[in-house]
């Protein structure tokens, strides 16, 4: 009997090897349904360094990428195509983390502590003077018009410029601490999460200091953002979405895990309209939802692509871009 029962332990702990070894399922072996229609050209890059954030001027064809390593790319064609820009920043190599422009008026942030801004479509940079005492490197910057910018650093002190960066006032009293995530909602609202995941914190212009939250499981965030009607949503760790209610940060609605054996995690999530959301994530993962954040639907068509989405950026209804690891680079073409 002893044998017996020896023998069927062997040969369940054998067969739970086995089923292990076969690898995760798909989504679609989950039961996730595929989208109809993949929306989304993967375009060939000059580089094969991660890229980071994208922005475009005034003209909708005229756009800019950047990266690790003082990467700056230039397109003319709405994204199809891309060219390696040089600047002189001496032999220092810069992971530039954020660009962003207001007509042809132009910034872009990065660390080690950097600051650049063009006032011609980005056909000459300058870089602007940081004080050493700033409190941590410049992570974000928002370009408003008219000499006028806001800049977040990586441990969440806010300034805001309006002489093209001579002059800069602090916006909040204390910094936040260093940053997971940031981001900004139309209206001027950031929502940032802790280094760890912990909790999250949100400021709102005319606040002199961050409104922390604890999350809200116990899965630790990875990201947060606004959708455009206001509402906040979350990622957190093992592939779980969240989205609030309401506009109160307290107010959260079920969570949701799209993908049940997800090892690789979101990174990033965008909406493009109120109702249609986009998930990014490692390992060429990227969901889509076309009720709000209801449910969500895999894009089968882009799993094999060798690379992690890092951030999902939507400009308007019309223009969409990803971004990755070794120059990945998609583009929205509906």
């Amino acid at each position: 009997m002893i044998a017996i029962s020896r023998t069927w332990k062997r040969l369940l702990a054998f067969l739970a090897v086995a089923i292990f070894a076969i690898g995760t399922p798909s989504a679609q072996a989950l039961g996730m349904s595929k989208i109809d229609h993949n929306p989304w050209e993967v375009v060939t890059m000059p580089t094969d360094l991660s890229l980071l954030d994208v922005a475009f001027t005034s003209d909708p064809n005229h756009g800019w990428v950047v990266g690790v390593d003082s990467m700056l790319l230039e397109t003319t064609d709405g994204g199809s195509t891309w060219q390696q820009r040089e600047l002189l920043l001496g032999e220092q190599k810069y992971r530039f983390s954020a660009i962003d422009f207001e007509g042809d008026e132009g910034w872009v942030a990065g660390q080690p502590a950097i600051l650049l801004h063009t006032a011609d479509a980005g056909e000459s940079w300058e870089q602007i003077p940081l004080s050493e005492r700033l409190p941590g490197a410049p992570q974000e910057v928002v370009a408003l018009g008219d000499e006028t910018a806001e800049m977040v650093t990586e441990l969440g002190a806010i300034y805001r410029t309006e002489d093209s960066g001579r002059n800069w006032k602090a916006m909040v009293n204390d910094a936040f601490g260093v940053l997971k995530s940031l981001h900004r909602s139309a209206d001027g609202n950031y929502v940032a999460v802790s280094s760890r995941g912990n909790f999250y914190s949100i400021w709102r212009p005319g606040q002199d200091s961050w409104e922390n939250h604890n999350r809200s499981s116990s899965r630790r965030l990875q990201t947060m953002g606004f959708a455009p009607d206001g509402r906040l949503w979350l990622l957190a760790r093992g592939g779980v979405v969240q989205l609030s209610n309401t506009s109160d940060p307290e107010d959260w609605a079920k969570a949701q895990q799209p993908e049940n054996l997800n090892s690789w995690g979101f990174l990033d999530a965008a909406f493009r309209t109120n109702d249609e959301a986009w998930i990014v994530g490692g390992s060429g993962t990227l969901l889509a939802s076309f009720d709000g954040g209801q449910s969500w639907q895999n894009d089968a068509d882009v799993e094999d692509i060798p690379a992690n989405f890092y951030k999902i950026k939507f400009l308007d209804e019309g223009r969409g871009y990803v971004l990755g690891q070794r120059g990945t680079f998609l583009r929205y073409v509906g």
